[in-house]
């Protein structure tokens, strides 16, 4: 038997064990009951970060401890590999991405199994492999088919440099995250999901999702963003290119007495018609190409526009509003025209105060006066004033008044609307799934059939910066499809599109014949526990709710929903500042393995703070949980070095060993609580600790001692066996336990040892705590009072006094209140 703790030794022995044992290998025995556990696969970059660690800890900490439980427990692990950073690393590493993205996916492989996590490697699945990829070509083309996938011309942010369309999280003031360069708004053919014919769905399925944190749900909701409002038509004095009217939808249609005038998008039919006759309206238009698409820009961005010298009519009291274009309106969020309503109203007060347009305010304040605006809008709701006809109705009777005014003209009727837009898939970029459509040579596009995927992603290719290698193959682009020369399409997908399914391709990765195995997934999913940031909380959890559901209307599984719970855990922290390269604050977590051992690390990063909460990088802290480790060793070869522990008889136990088994008990009540429900493990490593200190206390001078001892270091050593697994791999088997820990019961709580003769209460008085008696455990309130005034101590705060009141919380205090 080692002396000394030496964790590099003992972890290679337990990660070979259990690589010769497949250990970690899920069976898809649907007699069992099934727990599936999931982190948020990672992009494969090279090098685990301190944040891969705390994540996948967590997820690893869960599984064991349901396998500890009996479940049948899939954990696996694979890579979102596709992606525009590994054509970056390409280029500047002279390489392929797909060589540059195999080598990583080695790499960071290496580092999870030297961390012990408990994945089931051979249902590993990488989303650039063409066994994947092909699956979601193939879903794409059924739901083509299906009326759901569409293209149309849609205005993007456009890197000139990156030559690639950017989401709006990837424009930073204006310019491209990564190429620093000024993004244009470009209108260009882009593939589209209708993830809007499921907005209802999405949202009102969200009330089942009670395993969710609020804060989740409550984005997600935000981001569906249903409402109901009005949709308008302003009739034009006169028709532009055969348009007659504009049509307009408010969620504040009681501000309608306030619009002044309409604003319409530089891509709007109207506008482009103007601008042929006008070059200098032509040149604004040209100018609003550069920006970008996404709202907070928008709202931020200087406010410009031209007057077209068009006029509207106002649907209820006739007047002629100027209609102007405008830089902060765009074609895709709604009808590309607004009714602008300056007094109530940021952005329009903005644009309105720049160009000395009317502000009429038509809603009053809280006070029933009307609102100062000189320095910005009101947007408050209040009685309406200067409505005419309407004034002093609030807000639901304004509504609803002027929206029947409306449709008895025939100008308007009350819609529900969502802010959620449909999923654009369309990347200009090469290293990502092909999508899976063919353009005809007559215009128009037709689907790759089903017989002739996947479309592949040729991988020896030259990266040189400007153009993708699809656009610049000829060879690839040509498709012969029975006798037509078509041309393959040239983007790829977005790579939220392998994100959003992963999770049920886990259940069968080896499957053949179709996009999942619907018996297997059938049993696997939902999955049970999911574990990830906050930063995915909408575009990534959002799109694979979508996904599921529409994997459901496929008949491909039977469930509505891919996650029954999600803990989103906090950062990793370092000086206050979140662990980033950029500012040079990162710790490498293969140096502290070597220095400490993988299960320091893990004991560390679960013990710092609880998971859905901030960690604080501390060098001490770490050094702390290797000692906390190494004391453990020595209790339990200490213990096992004495020899065998006798039976334990608890009719025969004194005082002191009653204590350490009621506290070994109660410990293993809470740490099961904090496993299994809460998911708090930063305290269930606490209550182990103080348990561990008082074993250490206890002294091993009998046979009942020894035998107390050894239920509590086997009670400890099963519960930190999630955490620590290496050590606790090596210690079950020193204390005689069979085979591996991780498949060892969890400790069971014995009710009859927690049990008392006597309990400890606290006296206090007037709130103040003056003494602490001991009483029998089955005192009733009256003697508890009694034995509390007789306590010396309170005798000496009660004299001459009058006692008022006697409070007595069971089995906890008293509490008497004098005057």
């Amino acid at each position: 038997m080692q002396e000394q703790y030496d964790p590099q030794d003992l972890e290679r022995q337990a990660q070979r064990f259990w690589q010769e044992n497949d250990s970690f290998a899920a069976s898809d025995d649907f007699t069992r009951e099934k727990f599936y556990c999931l982190s948020m696969f990672p992009y494969p970059s090279g090098k685990l970060h301190m944040g891969h660690v705390r994540n996948y800890t967590i997820s690893d900490v869960i599984a064991r401890y349901q396998r500890m439980l009996g479940k049948n427990v899939l954990h696996p692990m694979g890579w979102d590999a596709f992606g525009l950073p590994a054509e970056n690393a390409a280029i500047a590493n002279r390489t392929a991405p797909a060589t540059w993205t195999y080598a990583n996916i080695d790499d960071m492989r290496r580092q999870l199994q030297a961390l012990g996590f408990s994945f089931d490697w051979s249902r590993e699945i990488a989303t650039c492999r063409p066994e994947y990829y092909r699956w979601e070509q193939w879903f794409f083309t059924r739901l083509y088919e299906k009326g759901l996938v569409y293209k149309k011309m849609s205005t993007v942010n456009w890197d000139p440099v990156d030559q690639t369309v950017l989401a709006n999280e990837q424009v930073i003031d204006g310019c491209g995250w990564r190429s620093g360069a000024p993004i244009e708004r470009r209108d260009i053919p882009q593939w589209f999901i209708r993830i809007t014919a499921y907005a209802e769905e999405l949202l009102d399925d969200l009330e089942k999702l009670e395993h969710w944190p609020e804060q989740v749900r409550t984005m997600q909701r935000n981001w569906i963003g249903k409402s109901r409002g009005a949709n308008l038509r302003f009739d034009l004095e006169s028709s532009v290119a055969g348009v007659d009217s504009l049509e307009v939808y408010t969620t504040r249609p009681d501000t309608l007495m306030g619009a002044t005038y309409l604003s319409l998008a530089a891509g709007h039919p109207v506008s482009l018609a103007m601008a042929e006759e006008n070059p200098a309206l032509a040149a604004f238009i040209d100018e609003c190409r550069h920006g970008s698409v996404a709202e907070a820009d928008l709202a931020q961005q200087e406010k410009r526009g031209m007057d077209t010298g068009l006029k509207a009519v106002h649907p209820l009291t006739g007047d002629l509003l100027p209609v102007w274009v405008a830089n902060y309106v765009l074609m895709d969020y709604g009808s590309g025209a607004i009714m602008a309503v300056p007094a109530h109203d940021q952005r329009d007060w903005e644009f309105a105060t720049r160009y000395g347009l009317p502000l009429r305010v038509v809603v009053s304040d809280d006070n029933g006066n009307a609102p100062d605006i000189t320095r910005e809008s009101y947007t408050g709701r209040g009685r309406l004033i200067n409505s005419g006809e309407f004034d002093g109705l609030e807000f639901e009777a304004a509504f609803d008044a002027i929206a029947a005014a409306l449709e008895a003209r025939g100008a308007g009727e009350v819609t529900t609307q969502y802010r959620l837009r449909d999923w654009g898939v369309s990347r200009q970029r090469y290293w990502g799934s092909p999508i899976p459509m063919l353009n005809l040579p007559d215009g128009g596009e037709i689907p790759i059939p089903e017989d002739r995927l996947p479309a592949l992603l040729p991988e020896d290719v030259v990266m040189d910066g400007v153009s993708s290698p699809l656009k610049s193959d000829p060879q690839w682009r040509q498709f012969d499809l029975d006798g037509i020369a078509c041309e393959r399409e040239t983007d790829t997908f977005d790579t939220f599109m392998e994100s959003s399914w992963y999770y049920a391709r886990f259940t069968c990765p080896d499957y053949e014949d179709g996009m999942l195995d619907s018996d297997r997934a059938n049993y696997w999913l939902p999955v049970d526990q999911y574990v990830g940031g906050i930063e995915h909380a909408i575009l990534h959890l959002l799109y694979a709710r979508f996904f599921h559901k529409l994997m459901r209307d496929e008949g491909l599984i039977t469930s509505s929903e891919p996650f029954t719970r999600l803990l989103t855990q906090g950062m990793v922290l370092k000086d206050g500042a979140k662990m980033s390269k950029s500012k040079g604050n990162t710790v490498d977590p293969q140096a502290l393995i070597d220095a400490y051992g993988a299960d320091t690390v893990r004991l560390f990063s679960m013990f710092a703070a609880p998971p859905e909460q901030s960690l604080e990088w501390s060098d001490s802290a770490v050094e702390g949980a290797n000692r906390f480790l190494k004391r453990l060793w020595r209790l339990v070869t200490g213990h096992v070095a004495a020899g065998p522990a006798p039976p334990l008889d608890v009719a025969a136990l004194n005082d002191a060993q009653r204590d350490l088994r009621r506290k070994t008990h109660a410990t293993i009540a809470k740490v099961s609580d904090d496993y299994g429900r809460r998911l708090t493990f930063n305290t269930a490593i606490a209550a182990i600790m103080e348990l561990c200190n008082d074993i250490g206390r206890l002294d091993a001078d009998s046979d009942q001692s020894r035998a107390v001892i050894h239920e509590a270091l086997d009670a400890v050593v099963r519960m930190l066996c999630p955490i620590v697994p290496h050590l606790c791999h090596h210690l079950w088997r020193m204390m005689g336990g069979d085979g591996d820990a991780m498949v060892a019961a969890w400790p069971t709580v014995d009710e009859s040892a927690l049990a008392r003769d006597s309990i400890e209460m606290v006296v206090q008085v007037n709130g103040k705590v003056r003494a602490k008696m001991s009483v029998p455990a089955d005192i009733d309130r009256d003697g508890a009072e009694t034995a509390a005034l007789a306590q010396e101590n309170v005798q000496r705060f009660i004299e001459e006094k009058t006692v008022r009141k006697v409070i007595v919380v069971p089995g906890r205090l008293v509490n008497i209140v004098v005057g």
